[in-house]
């Protein structure tokens, strides 16, 4: 087992496809519809290996769900990865996002896994 992955995403069939597929590839997901839905599991369970963050959401964006993270000093070193489909940003509002790394839903499966694997291996380096 990798390890947690909350994945936060309001497309149900973009959840339920993914997860299966890292699942697989040894990670336990928690799924989450919204920011608002991820917080609330944050603040109930031990904090996950890797967050999977889309970004277009109701109720509670992946904007709104970082600043929110970004402000709690238990969620701000938990890694995120940025979850995005082509063209669903602007770059001045990514800066917003903090360090986290961004992969396309477009991109291919193996690559969301090398990413990933490079977060969560970062945030096991000592300091």
């Amino acid at each position: 087992m990798k390890g947690t992955l909350l994945f936060i995403d309001d497309d149900a069939d973009v959840r339920d496809a993914f997860s299966d597929l890292l699942e697989f590839a040894g990670w336990q997901v928690v799924p989450a519809a919204d920011g608002l839905e991820g917080l609330k599991w944050l603040a109930e369970n031990p904090a996950p290996a890797v967050i999977l963050l889309d970004l277009k959401m109701p109720r509670c964006d992946g904007y709104e769900f970082r600043r929110r993270q970004r402000r709690d000093p238990r969620l701000e070193g938990i890694p995120t990865l940025v979850f995005t489909a082509d063209g669903e940003h602007d770059t001045g509002r990514m800066a917003m996002l903090g360090d986290v790394m961004v992969v396309r839903k477009s991109d291919e499966f193996s690559v969301l896994l090398r990413w990933l694997d490079e977060v969560t291996a970062r945030a096991r380096r000592p300091a």
